[in-house]
């Protein structure tokens, strides 16, 4: 073989080496391009599983949040279902107690309030089965703010005591129904002597 001729091949092998060393380059580039193209393709769906997530959890808290307070407020509805009941029978309780403070000698009205007292007796018998107590403050007692309401003052001795009791009040189980209503007294101020004549 001629030394062209062994030159020509070499020139050929050598080209041939380029072009196949460009070829794996163009391959090796477009693989990176790819493989960055992906990664930032995973990238971007974790960050959107993670937001979805986020939101998953934030709907389950706020749907246990809501199942919570439904169940809160349906108990608090089966505690106090009677409230409304009571609140309407109140005034038929009051007529009665106010109907024994009037007192008679006829033998026949004497009886008939034996037999109203009897029927107020089982009122109050069924109130007290679905736990309703009775506020039922005495004239000298302290007045309580949180158990009592003031309908009016009147001139005592001492400031703050239950002059009088005008209706009872009632509590079914931890809640107010309606406080006792009470005249308060309130200590009068004593006044102040005037100056006499000074002396000369």
């Amino acid at each position: 073989m001629s030394k062209e001729k062994v030159k020509d091949k070499e020139n050929l092998e050598e080209k041939e080496n380029k072009v196949q060393e460009e070829k794996v380059s163009k391959h090796k580039n477009k693989s990176e391009e790819k493989i960055n193209e992906l990664t930032a393709k995973v990238s971007e769906l974790e960050q959107q599983a993670a937001m979805w997530k986020n939101k998953y959890y934030e709907a389950y808290a706020d749907l246990d949040n809501t199942r919570k307070v439904i169940e809160k407020d349906r108990l608090d509805m089966m505690k106090y279902r009677a409230m409304g009941f009571i609140e309407k029978i109140l005034p038929t309780l009051d007529n009665f107690e106010m109907a024994f403070k009037c007192e008679s000698d006829d033998p026949k009205i004497k009886n008939y309030q034996v037999g109203f007292k009897m029927i107020l007796k089982q009122l109050i018998s069924a109130l007290e089965e679905e736990q309703v107590k009775i506020i039922e403050p005495k004239v000298g007692d302290e007045f309580d703010h949180q158990t009592m309401s003031a309908m009016s003052t009147v001139p005592g001795e001492e400031d703050n005591k239950v002059a009088s009791v005008y209706l009872k009040g009632y509590f079914l189980k931890d809640r107010m129904i309606r406080p006792a209503m009470v005249v308060v007294s309130k200590k009068e101020e004593q006044p102040q002597e005037a100056e006499g004549n000074k002396e000369e």
